[in-house]
């Protein structure tokens, strides 16, 4: 997978940006507008459509009806991130729903990682920091614990999943930290069993290691592990969740852990720049999907699985050449597809599907390592619920139905 210049991929390779209306002309002002007009104008959508498409006025339209008659509206305005008002009874609440200590709001995710790592570093005495090579931290952070924290990371797999117990225990070199992101979304959001989990926290307290889970998809992981949230987060030693992914929030994360840990966070966040004057706006949506979304992401995850055998029935019906849907039976609401054709085509067949049909089948295009070769993130939502298998075949067919002959730069 590629990144843009800006090393930004991971802000378009999250599927939440994007619909499939992408594509080379996307970056130029007439694709853009292109772009979004065609996916403000769809009427049914199974890839979860992208917020670049809405406007500021209905944004806070939104915010405002979630907010309306909550007694959140009621509380006062936060301060630097002071733990009072509304970012306050966030931290609470999530403190709460993951069975931790504490918790502490943070700008974005990467600072709240990066801050984690950072104490955890102190806390053992050890720089050094086992994880995956396909991770976030490692991929979508410009190198952030190494240039930003003085952090050195050793990878205990190089394979597409999770590292196993065994591979854990195997590393050469001692470590302080483990950190599991979950799901590993670059090997197509791929998820360990409970046991295999369980196991390589405990191969990590053997190793003298603490363990933080990259949870910015933890909500969602949750239903597959058949546990509750508290329990799983109860694994690690401390736990980073999203507000804007799963959750549908306007922006922001949270570190959760040990009140100590947490207390030093805030310390850290302010060295960062991340005490923001006022952040109620990001941790008022975070609340509101936190009580809409956060009940539904177990239908999203199970009418997944639906999609994605339907779509699998879809490409063999339209006789494309081959195709992948990655995993086969979705593991959380989210998962990847990938095609034997150039991203400009499927982008293009997309955008055609959506000013002709109305209709918005898949995620953002994306060039692979392999050539010829491109993928997309699928995002199983609300608006995909009243799909039903024979609708996905049918539009599958409509959407090939659009590609040129010949344009397949793989088989």
């Amino acid at each position: 997978m590629t990144e843009n210049g800006n090393g930004e991929h991971d802000k378009e390779h999250d599927g939440e940006t994007r619909g499939d209306t992408g594509g080379s002309e996307a970056g130029t002002g007439a694709g853009r507008a292109r772009r979004i007009a065609a996916v403000r104008g769809v009427e049914r959508v199974l890839s979860a459509a992208p917020a670049a498409a809405l406007t500021v006025g209905e944004r806070l339209a939104s915010l405002a009806a979630d907010a309306a008659g909550s007694r959140e509206l009621e509380l006062p305005l936060d301060v630097y991130g002071d733990g009072h008002g509304v970012v306050g009874e966030l931290e609470r609440r999530v403190a709460e729903l993951l069975g931790m200590e504490a918790a502490a709001f943070f700008p974005t995710g990467t600072m709240a990682q990066q801050v984690a790592l950072r104490c955890w570093a102190g806390r053992t005495g050890s720089p050094v920091v086992a994880l995956h090579p396909m991770s976030h931290l490692e991929r979508d952070e410009r190198g952030a614990y190494a240039q930003v924290s003085g952090l050195r990371a050793v990878h205990p797999t190089h394979a597409p999943r999770l590292p196993t117990a065994g591979e854990i225990r195997d590393l050469a070199e001692p470590f302080g930290t483990l950190a599991v992101e979950l799901p590993l979304v670059r090997a197509g959001y791929a998820l360990p069993t409970w046991e295999e989990l369980v196991a390589v926290v405990e191969a990590a307290r053997e190793r003298d290691a603490v363990v933080h889970f990259d949870g910015a998809r933890l909500w969602e992981s949750a239903p597959h592990f058949g546990v509750g949230l508290a329990e799983l987060a109860g694994l690690a030693d401390s736990v980073y969740v999203s507000f804007y992914k799963a959750l549908g929030g306007i922006s922001g994360a949270a570190l959760a852990g040990p009140a100590e840990l947490v207390e030093e966070a805030r310390a850290w966040r302010h060295r960062y720049g991340g005490d923001v004057f006022q952040q109620w706006p990001a941790a008022l949506s975070a609340l509101a999907g936190l009580e809409r979304e956060l009940p539904r992401l177990p239908a999203y995850a199970a009418h997944a699985k639906v999609v994605a055998g339907a779509l699998e029935e879809g490409f063999r019906a339209a006789g494309v050449p081959w195709f992948r849907v990655l995993p086969r039976i979705p593991q959380t609401h989210q998962f990847q597809v990938w095609l034997p054709y150039p991203p400009e085509v499927l982008a293009e067949a997309g955008l055609s599907l959506a000013e002709e049909a109305r209709i918005s089948l898949f995620g953002g295009w994306y060039a692979s390592e392999v050539p010829g070769l491109s993928l997309c993130d699928m995002t199983i939502a609300s608006s995909a619920l009243v799909w039903t298998p024979e609708a996905v075949v049918e539009a599958v067919g409509a959407f090939f139905a659009r590609v040129a002959p010949g344009a397949g730069g793989a088989g």
